[in-house]
């Protein structure tokens, strides 16, 4: 059972023995902090020596995209956790970089400290573990009384050499631009999100733009009327992004067509696509040159599978599979209406034919509700010695009558429906 709701994660080991043990890694983070945790890399770092450890910069490269994006991949089988790993110390080509002098706030300061760093002593009073909490009250704001934890999880392969594709220490630099444009829904802010993000900021010198969908460009998204209100999604945006690289201009702007100001900015340099959307890439470049502009450099990134997904849901991590998993479930607690009385009232159930009114029928009966059923009390008007019995024969003939002098329901209703002015008279 998790104990701490916020935690920091010191990654100590090397970058490309890291990739095989990040799974057991965040299992057993997993089962300590139950809320926010936030991944820090410092490969190498040494927590014995006598002298106070500091951070250092990471170059960004190929192979530190990939390590980012497995961690993000292993951790969404950890759906209660709100992975965010931290930039501040992965260095581009940029001259604009935070001081790792100083101590960067968190939006949810740790209340303890993690580590992969092993030692053979175990103790409660280990030297690794005051220098752990040294070292991370040095680097960010935590909550007062920081705990340390050094985790001892079971490797499947601690031995092995094999390195998983773009991560065998051979990375390449990224190219970094001065300003970046990325668009997205950003609905409910997932580890795919958090995975495009993070490359952006990376490739990021000084600005990065962010066109957030809103009105007509969520006609067409599955459950649309389950979309977050921009205001909440821009606030999440803002606060994921503050936290993982403070250091970067951030423009989160609403757009309302497929192109936003990624067609009219002229200080762009770049945009991040993922594969399915590469080809809105190229038609902004279209779009770019018809202005009277310099194409974007394309940066694409991989879609991730959601090892979740049911059978009806996307293969890949979508915002769509969230909200179709929140069907069923109690978004927002009932308040209390002044206006509706505290007797019983009554509920209108309208529906087309096949829209389930019957169903919701059922199901409010058996939570207590009396039903009228319209569609049976229509039927018995018209039965032998109801009030519509002997109007609807004169209006549509005695040949609508079965042998037993009931009314056939299908000869009247082929007759009904054939005629708007038989519509009308029923």
């Amino acid at each position: 059972m998790s104990v701490f709701r916020t935690g920091v994660l010191v990654l100590t080991s090397p970058l490309s023995a890291l990739s095989l043990r990040l799974a057991p890694i965040l299992a057993s983070a997993a089962k300590i902090v139950q809320d926010t945790l936030y991944v820090h890399f410092q490969p190498g770092l040494h927590l014995t020596g006598s002298s106070q450890p500091t951070s250092t910069y990471i170059p960004a490269t190929t192979e530190v995209c990939s390590l980012i994006s497995k961690i993000y991949t292993d951790a969404d089988v950890h759906n209660n956790l709100d992975v965010r790993v931290l930039l501040t110390n992965i260095k581009n080509q940029s001259n604009n970089q935070h001081i790792l002098s100083s101590v960067q706030n968190l939006s949810h300061p740790p209340e303890v400290v993690l580590t992969d760093f092993q030692t053979s002593d175990g103790g409660q009073y280990n030297p690794a573990k005051q220098q752990l909490e040294r070292y991370a009250t040095a680097s960010y704001s935590c909550e007062p009384n920081l705990i340390s934890v050094l985790l001892y999880p079971e490797y499947e392969l601690p031995n092995e050499e094999i390195f998983p594709e773009g991560l065998n220490g051979d990375g390449e630099p990224l190219e970094s631009h001065s300003d970046v444009v990325v668009g997205g829904t950003f609905d409910r802010l997932h580890n795919a999100h958090k995975i495009l993000l993070s490359v952006c900021c990376l490739l990021t010198q000084r600005r990065l733009l962010i066109g957030v969908a809103d009105k007509e460009l969520l006609d067409d998204k599955v459950l649309k009327e389950l979309i977050q209100p921009y205001k909440q999604r821009l606030e999440n945006l803002s606060q994921f992004l503050v936290d993982v690289k403070p250091s970067l201009l951030y423009d989160i702007v609403p757009i309302s067509d497929p192109y936003g100001p990624s067609i009219t900015d002229p200080e762009l340099k770049c945009i991040v696509v993922s594969e399915e959307t590469r080809r809105g890439g190229l038609s902004v470049n279209k779009r770019r040159l018809e202005n009277g502009l310099w194409e974007l450099a394309i940066h694409e990134i991989q879609l991730i599978k959601d090892p979740l997904h049911s059978a009806n849901e996307e293969e890949k991590i979508s915002s769509s599979s969230f909200r179709n998993r929140l069907l069923g479930t109690l978004l927002v607690p009932p308040a209390g209406n002044p206006n509706i009385p505290a007797q019983p009232y009554v509920i209108g159930l309208t529906g087309g034919s096949g829209s389930g009114k019957s169903s919701v029928a059922k199901r409010m009966e058996g939570l207590g509700a009396y039903v009228i059923d319209c569609d049976k009390l229509g039927h018995q008007s018209y039965k032998p010695g109801g009030p519509a019995y002997q109007k609807v024969i004169e209006a549509f003939g005695s040949d609508i009558l079965c042998p037993d002098g009931t009314i056939d329901r299908k000869a009247i209703g082929s007759r009904v429906f054939s005629s708007k002015v038989n519509c009308v008279n029923i």
